[in-house]
């Protein structure tokens, strides 16, 4: 009797399990696929299941390797940034009122509030890491050269919305550290010629960095770069799967496309040369995966990421600490090159952009590309050195720093003492009595 029931209820969940495979459209596996755990094509003439048990069966090309895990180690930082974002977003409040106090709630009352804000950081500074390590080694091994120039410029458009996420999320602790560090940042992009000044406006939607550059840079980091990251993301996965994996440069490119068709069946994947994306990429895929969040959270949990006073315009404070990678890299060029060093860091990184429209020799070998490789030397020594110069910029910029005598009105002007802290961040004017009145932040 309980034989038949157990046989009667398995009888039943077998069916409703082929009803489902069977009504369930295969493009459904899509969303498996951009989450990195499928890159065959998937046969949407086939029930779901089929269909998966067949994108397991690709085949990767041969010269697919460990060296192509930086790829996968940007998305899957990516993904832990969009995790504890959402995690952290729940709590956070984006106020210049409310921002600082509920930063000091996360990390002081919410369960593990502490350890998610520092993996949310130190994800955000190995993210740009592993890019411009992924970014290097696409450069190096010319494999933004045809037919890969468009998902090249997709790869520098994903760049810049890094650094985005990143300058967004910067201010958002509302620390003396931050406020002042990004006040630096927008006066010098404010100085550099032609767009600098109305870049520097739209940035901060005020004549100073207040509640205003506060509620745009939230906007911007939770809702309108996510956006953009997927759509760029979703294209840059599309390209990556049509024009194959670029060879070594010993390798003709004919191997890097040795399967762009989708029309493969499981015998011919099956009997074709190459390195099995199940269980061999896979494996690789996960043990990349456990070392990441490993290091990821050790660093978390032993390097926290500090956090200042409250932001205060009118106090500047003794010394900055810098959270993030790249604000390293600008505060030294703002030291020693001024507004130009923006500028010419953005001319260099477009000329990268442009190279694969003029480099379009067949030769890929380093030697042989002697300017293209003088340029990413350039570009990416010029990043690393930055940044090492930057971590050890702790002072204020003497322009900054009030002068030793009483902030407020000069006599008979009704304007603050030069190179005082008010002269830069407000304007004075008087009431109907004839008192000064100080626009507030």
């Amino acid at each position: 009797m309980i034989k038949r029931a157990a046989t009667a209820v398995r009888d039943r969940f077998k069916q409703l399990w082929d009803d489902l495979t069977s009504s369930t459209d295969a493009g459904l596996l899509g969303v498996v696929r951009f989450f990195g755990l499928l890159y065959g094509p998937i046969d949407r003439s086939l029930p779901i299941d089929e269909a998966f048990k067949k994108a397991l069966r690709y085949r990767l090309a041969p010269h697919v390797g460990w060296r192509h895990m930086f790829g996968g180690i940007c998305y899957l930082l990516f993904m832990v940034l969009v995790v504890t974002g959402v995690l952290l977003a729940l709590h956070y409040r984006p106020s210049i009122d409310e921002a600082y106090p509920s930063i000091q709630h996360i990390v002081s009352e919410v369960s593990f509030g502490w350890l998610i804000r520092d993996v949310h950081m130190w994800a955000a500074n190995l993210l740009v890491i592993a890019v411009l390590a992924h970014m290097a080694r696409v450069f190096f091994l010319a494999a933004y050269k045809p037919p890969r120039e468009t998902n090249w410029l997709i790869g520098l458009l994903l760049l810049i919305v890094v650094l985005a996420f990143g300058s967004t999320g910067y201010l958002l602790p509302w620390d003396q550290w931050a406020y002042w560090t990004v006040t630096e940042v927008v006066d010098a992009i404010r100085a550099a010629p032609l767009i600098g000044h109305a870049l520097a406006d739209a940035l901060a939607g005020d004549e100073i960095v207040s509640g205003a550059t506060l509620s745009r840079s939230f906007s911007l980091h939770v809702i309108v770069l996510p956006w953009i990251a997927f759509a760029l993301l979703m294209y840059h996965f599309t390209l990556v799967r049509r024009r194959g994996i670029a060879p070594p440069p010993d390798e003709p490119e004919v191997a890097a496309n040795w399967r762009l068709s989708t029309a493969w069946s499981a015998d011919e994947m099956l009997e074709e040369e190459g390195t099995p994306f199940f269980p061999n990429h896979m494996l690789r895929l996960l043990i990349v995966t456990v070392f990441v969040l490993a290091v990821l959270t050790t660093l978390a949990a032993l390097f926290p990421k500090p956090v200042g006073s409250l932001a205060d315009p009118y106090t500047v404070p003794d010394s900055l600490v810098s959270t993030w990678v790249p604000v390293d890299v600008s505060l030294a060029l703002i030291r020693f090159l001024g507004s130009w060093g923006f500028t010419l860091f953005t001319l260099l990184a477009v000329v990268l952009a442009l190279l694969p429209l003029f480099d379009r020799s067949p030769e890929r070998q380093p030697r042989q590309r002697p300017v293209a490789t003088t340029l990413g030397l350039i570009f990416f020594l010029a990043f690393l050195a930055s940044w090492l110069v930057g971590r050890r910029i702790r002072s204020i910029p003497p322009s900054a720093r009030p002068q030793p005598q009483l902030i407020g009105e000069l006599p008979g002007t009704g304007a603050a003492p030069p190179g005082s802290i008010l002269s830069a961040h407000t304007t004075l004017s008087t009431d109907g009595d004839g008192e000064p009145i100080t626009r507030q932040p």
